[in-house]
């Protein structure tokens, strides 16, 4: 079997604090909140509410929760990805 190591790409992001749209938030996130590709969720368990978002990615609707960080790929693809992979996975760039 061969190893492979992936290549390195720059990609767009921001962590997902809620609410689902406001200041600070990148135009391409709008934009697909929009177009209904992100959908604003809120979740009540028992008088404590959650916000989310569903993304509609290539795969199928994925959910990013609160601490989540949401990607703009290199092919202008948007998804979710947890915390602790994407500190393990990127790094900043100047």
């Amino acid at each position: 079997m061969a190893k492979y190591r992936k290549k390195p790409v720059v990609i767009e992001a921001f962590q997902f604090t809620g609410p689902f749209c406001g200041d600070g938030i990148p135009q391409w996130y709008t934009d697909a909140f929009t177009s209904n590709g992100i959908i604003g969720r809120t979740f009540d368990a028992g008088g404590r509410k959650t916000d989310y978002v569903e993304i509609q990615t290539l795969e199928g609707v994925m959910r990013a929760d609160k601490g989540d960080w949401i990607i703009r790929g290199i092919k202008g693809e948007i998804y979710p990805c947890k915390d602790d992979i994407f500190r393990a996975t990127y790094e900043a760039v100047e």
